[in-house]
């Protein structure tokens, strides 16, 4: 069967533009994976006060540092878990540039341990002995803004309350700044305890 030149034509060309779009649909995919994600900024009051982030249990989880009461005397200074979130939009310039933008939020959520069984405070569960997460007890959060924070090395920090519930509002506090110099690793961020920061 012999194929006309410009049925040959045809085929080629449709070929062609398909080949094209396939091409065109896999560069979009890839600029789309490669744009940065919008941006939550820090929200404040008319007095000044920090809004309490929205849903902040959608971010990047970077870790829970835990020091417990019957591991410390009974007076560890922060007896829970501290779940640490990272902005998503923050933290994907965190990645590629390695340094914190302004404007980002590292939020901490405190989350008590389940009553303990043990003279060291752990309790057996199915899965073994050990602590385990109970009931959440309030949160705190560190701004980047060089400008509004200056005189605290650039971050501002924030009580939301330590019990529930947590505040809709948060003065910040010169508390957070002083222990941080104390052994943050980089930019007053306790990064060492974070492997997705530690970079």
């Amino acid at each position: 069967m012999r194929i006309s030149s410009s049925t040959a034509t045809v085929s080629f060309a449709g070929a062609a533009i398909v080949t094209t779009a396939i091409f065109a649909q896999w560069l979009s995919s890839g600029n789309a994976q490669t744009q940065t994600k919008p941006r939550y900024l820090p929200e404040y009051a008319e007095s000044g006060d920090l809004l309490l982030p929205k849903n902040f249990h959608e971010w990047v989880y970077v870790g829970s540092p835990f020091t417990p009461n019957a591991l410390n005397n009974g007076k560890a200074g922060f007896p829970e878990f501290h779940n640490v979130y990272i902005e998503p939009g923050s933290y994907e310039i965190y990645k590629r540039t390695k340094q914190f933008p302004e404007g980002t939020i590292l939020f901490k959520e405190l989350q008590l341990t389940l009553p303990g069984q043990n003279a060291d405070g752990s309790r057996t569960e199915l899965s073994g002995r050990g602590y385990f997460p109970g009931p959440f007890n309030g949160a705190d959060a560190t701004v980047k803004d060089t400008k509004r924070f200056a005189a605290s090395g650039g971050w501002g920090y924030f009580n939301f309350n330590h019990h529930e519930p947590k505040a809709p509002t948060a003065k910040a506090t010169d508390c957070g700044h002083s222990c941080h110099l104390g052994g943050a690793k980089k930019d007053e961020v306790w990064t060492q305890f974070y492997p997705l920061l530690d970079n």
